[in-house]
């Protein structure tokens, strides 16, 4: 297993300190604050490692607060709403500084039978003839800043093929829709509950930049400001970010500064996986002007 993909793993685990206390640290991903997948997947973690092993997340909403710093660790407290016969219901803090950064609650069940359907795979390419983020950011070249190009070359613990890329430097107009390919960049141990965590931590990759599409924007643009407010996701059958996994998003609306995306994790084999849902500030300052 290639080293980022082992400290992501890491990472996920967190160190736990006291019986509903954990501490994690972060990776850098050159944006300078906390990557909101990474917190995702974290207290996500933290809330599962108090529940019974039987029990599976099904779903979590969590609120981003603050911008997390990279540079010092956070501490995930869990609090035990409830223990009952079907569901586990957990709280999570996570806390820097002294500070509430973001806020979860998450729901565990174990697996049982039932009624089941779900909304067919929307058609897309294989994910072999596609090229990578990676590949996609060696042909922009030298249109991409120094620093932030160093951080896009690197060896990445996820790896992502657009199916229609959008090129970040000049974006154009076009429908607030995106497919996606996921899988994990080398084979992952049998724990679905970790499969679950880093699901978590790729879902927010892709996600506000397709409510940017119809205002030929994108998080590069100047004067742009994206911010995370919250993210839900339910999990609907069990699955392998190991196995390629397609990531259906879409955005119905935008309004008040704000913008808000869906998203549907398809197994390969058309099955519905995980839903997802996020809204999140989408401002752009004029020119010169500070936030």
């Amino acid at each position: 297993m290639r080293s980022v993909l082992a400290e992501l793993l890491g990472l996920l685990r967190l160190e736990r300190l006291e019986n509903t206390l954990f501490r994690g640290q972060s990776q850098d991903l050159g944006w300078g604050a906390v990557f909101g997948g990474q917190v995702l997947g974290q207290a996500l973690s933290a809330a599962q490692q108090t529940v019974p092993g039987e029990r599976q997340v099904h779903s979590f909403h969590g609120y981003f607060l603050r911008s997390g710093d990279v540079r010092r660790p956070i501490i995930y407290d869990v609090e035990c709403i409830r223990d009952g016969k079907s569901f586990t219901t957990r709280r999570v803090v996570a806390i820097q500084n002294g500070q509430a950064i973001f806020s979860m609650s998450a729901s565990f069940q174990a697996r049982e039978p039932g009624f089941e359907h779900h909304a067919p795979m929307p058609a897309a390419p294989d994910p072999e003839g596609l090229l990578s983020e990676t590949e996609l950011v060696r042909r922009l070249g030298e249109r991409v800043p120094e620093p932030l190009r160093a951080r896009a070359l690197a060896d990445k613990p996820i790896e992502i093929r657009p199916v229609d890329p959008v090129d970040p430097l000049e974006p154009s107009v076009r429908p607030p829709q995106r497919l996606v390919w996921f899988r994990a960049a080398d084979p992952l141990p049998e724990d679905p509950a970790l499969h679950c965590y880093l699901l978590a931590y790729a879902s927010d990759f892709h996600f506000m930049t397709t409510a940017m599409q119809p205002h030929g924007v994108s998080w590069l643009s100047p004067g742009m400001h994206v911010a995370s407010l919250d993210h839900a996701m339910w999990f609907h059958a069990p699955l392998r970010l190991d196995e390629w996994l397609l990531y259906a998003i879409d955005s119905p609306a935008a309004s008040g500064g704000r913008g808000l995306v869906r998203g549907s994790f398809y197994s390969r084999d058309g099955r519905l996986v995980a839903s997802t849902a996020q809204e999140g500030l989408m401002r752009r300052w004029p020119i010169g002007q500070v936030p």
